[in-house]
């Protein structure tokens, strides 16, 4: 309490000294307030702010000073920028924008003379000094708003008028950065949409690009006549710059240009303000992985505590995927979803754990997810990534779902061919699939940026991975993918990336049929310099299954089982979805239950003794202690290294304790040596 009276004291005591302080100030010194209104405004609420206002404090204080005087804006600033701060949906900002309107609807009314002053003269801009920094704080956070609600054409009806005050600094609002944003952010509509767009992507991107260049121009014609105020300034001019090139690197990683981007990016390095998420989102279009995780690293320090969707995390997700560490994504996405609580970027946070458990194997969580996200009312702050782009994610991660639970039809029945139980199961979720396939085709035909966005891939407006695009294409017009990917392999401006597309082309060709084609190509990509063997390992892993076909088509039964032992010795958690079965040695003991190991022989794995047989040895444990029965598991590869950590669970129901196990030792699932024993 003695505290709490000392700091009340201290803050009377030092608005009484700036009281006095201040009236002893000039007049042609002091801001521009009515003269009936000085009293109010300048000695009841400008001396308050002055002192500084807590977070915490900012609602109590915008209440109070629209006491004093309800027509000062600086009430309604405060209390829009609060309820901005607190908003984390559609209703919220919706709430945020209707003070924020009141204040620039008084702030232009009391101030114009002022908002219109162009000086470089520093006793004329020290009156107005808060003026016209505060009017861009609340276009700025008004802006925002309307953005975050979808009101596109009130965004660029409020960036135009701003522009009509000519102010020689940014402050708060590069307008014409903006400008830019906004219309890259519409770029794949027309203006029979929003009337100031163009009718195509390129020429929407052109004219986003004007708008910065006319921001640089208006950057240079400030400087000469900001010149004789240049003592007062503190890295105004280089501020300004860096958020042109900003949005210059946006625009460029968009379309590739590969060498313009990296300038850019390099200027703000040089100049300390190097953006690390977009940047890291550039080196992931670019195939440097290993130097995009290091950067989503520093952008996750740096973001800590940002309301909005974390761009890192969601990518980050996707690099562990590569990696053949899906489990790693799986828990980064679930402590996401956990901090996020139901604010912006829950939804994509479940989308990418999603794709983590597929990449994991567990198909019936990863619809789990999809299908959360499906539900919720993604709010997307502040990113270029909109509902089109999570509404196609979601789509395409049901489709391989769909597929994949075919697969598993296979996997767990060895007699699926001639089970009718099983094949009409099968054939339920084939045409589940074609179901999906038919709805994602009616919702792709109608997005104009499927050429530079999907099938290009690796663009940094894509939200999925390149292996799930491989699900979109492989059943349609093979011939016509063929030449596209060739072509891209040929002359794709990204060395790193040439190769996917290679392997795309190389893939459909054995849809076709051409085995013997294919073969050496794939052997040639497995030898391409490029690849990253620790990032790269999804990649890998598709041309070691790749290998495995070619081989079981061309009755090369000693190259397939070698082919199959590689993919599951770098990614396990593939193989059951391969259609092919692989080898594998079971070593069980303990007090083994006949009925699971039944069902788990009854999976479709080629359980071999022969030592001259590629396969890693399998070794399952069964222990009861009274009525609590556990199974401990793991699996080694021919030189003794782990390839599913040592792990138990507890069962009850052998039939699914069988299918479960066969799973599990594909690494699906589990949680590795800490995990609990009661969990099944």
């Amino acid at each position: 309490m003695l505290c709490g009276g000392r700091s009340f004291a201290q803050k009377a005591d030092a608005k009484n000294a700036m009281a006095e302080q201040m009236k002893s100030v000039k007049r042609e010194y002091l801001p521009p307030h009515p003269a009936d209104k000085m009293q109010e405004r300048y000695f009841d609420i400008d001396i308050k702010r002055a002192i500084g206002i807590s977070p915490e404090d900012m609602l109590p204080r915008s209440r109070e000073f629209k006491r004093i005087d309800s027509t000062y804006y600086v009430g309604w600033m405060i209390e829009g920028e609060y309820k901005y701060e607190h908003a984390a949906d559609y209703l919220g900002y919706k709430n945020a924008a209707i003070p924020l309107e009141r204040a620039l609807h008084l702030i232009e009314h009391d101030y114009a003379k002022a908002l219109a002053t162009r000086t470089n003269d520093i006793m004329v801009l020290y009156p107005i000094r808060i003026i016209q920094p505060d009017y861009t704080r609340i276009a700025y956070y008004l802006m925002n708003c309307y953005s975050n609600t979808d009101q596109v054409d009130k965004v660029y009806a409020l960036l135009r008028h701003t522009l009509k005050w000519k102010f020689q600094f940014h402050y708060n609002m590069d307008t014409y950065n903006y400008l830019a944003w906004t219309v890259h952010r519409n770029r794949f509509y027309t203006s029979a949409k929003y009337s100031f767009l163009k009718n195509s992507i390129d020429e929407n991107e052109k004219l986003a690009n004007n708008y910065l260049d006319t921001c640089m121009m208006l950057i240079e014609k400030n400087k000469a006549f900001n010149a004789p105020l240049e003592q007062y300034l503190h890295g105004y001019l280089e501020g300004e710059k860096m958020s042109v090139y900003h949005y210059k690197n946006v625009l460029y990683s968009y379309s590739f240009n590969i060498d313009s981007a990296a300038y850019y990016f390099e200027l703000m390095r040089k100049g300390g303000r190097l953006p690390h998420n977009n940047y890291a989102n550039f080196l992931g279009i670019c195939g440097d992985f290993k130097t995009a995780e290091e950067e989503y690293r520093i952008a996750a320090m740096q973001d800590a505590g940002d309301k909005r969707l974390q761009e890192w995390a969601y990518y980050s997700s996707i690099i562990d995927i590569y990696k053949s560490k899906p489990k790693e994504g799986i828990d980064l996405s679930k402590n996401m979803i956990k901090a996020a609580g139901s604010s912006p970027g829950y939804g994509w946070y479940n989308i990418a754990l999603a794709r983590c458990m597929l990449y994991d194997g567990q198909i019936s969580e990863s619809q789990r997810y999809a299908d959360r996200a499906a539900e919720f009312k993604e709010v997307h702050i502040g990113t270029t990534l909109g509902q089109t782009q999570y509404d196609f994610s979601i789509q395409l991660l049901k489709l391989i779902n769909n597929e994949q639970l075919w697969q598993m039809e296979q996997f767990e029945h060895s007699n699926w061919w001639y089970n009718p139980n099983v094949l009409l199961s099968m054939a339920q979720k084939l045409g589940e699939k074609y179901i999906q396939q038919f709805l994602i085709i009616n919702q792709f035909a109608e997005n104009p940026e499927r050429d530079r966005v999907i099938y290009k891939l690796f663009s940094t407006e894509s939200t999925v991975s390149w292996d799930e695009i491989w699900y979109l294409v492989h059943d349609f017009s093979n011939q016509y993918f063929i030449r596209r990917f060739q072509k891209e392999a040929e002359t794709d401006n990204r060395p790193v990336i040439r190769k996917y597309f290679e392997l795309f082309a190389t893939r459909l060709k054995m849809q076709q049929g051409h085995y013997s084609e294919a073969k050496p190509m794939l052997d040639k990509l497995l030898k391409d310099p490029n690849t990253n063997a620790d990032y790269e390992k999804l990649f890998t892993a598709r041309i070691y299954q790749a290998e495995a076909t070619c081989a079981k088509e061309l009755k090369n039964e000693p190259a397939q089982n070698e082919w199959l032992y590689r993919l599951y010795i770098l990614y396990p958690q593939l193989v059951p979805f391969t259609g092919m079965p692989a080898n594998m040695k079971l070593h069980i003991s303990g007090d083994v239950d006949k009925d699971v190991e039944k069902r788990l022989r009854d999976c479709n794995i080629n359980w071999v003794t022969n030592s001259g047989v590629p396969a890693p040895d399998a070794y399952v444990i069964f222990t009861r202690t009274g009525t609590k029965k556990d199974i401990t598991y793991y699996v080694l590869d021919q030189s003794g290294n782990y390839i599913v950590e040592k792990q138990a669970f507890a069962w009850q129901k052998p039939d699914e304790t069988g299918t479960a196990l066969a799973y599990r030792l594909f690494n699906i699932g589990g949680k590795g040596e800490e995990e609990d024993s009661t969990n099944h």
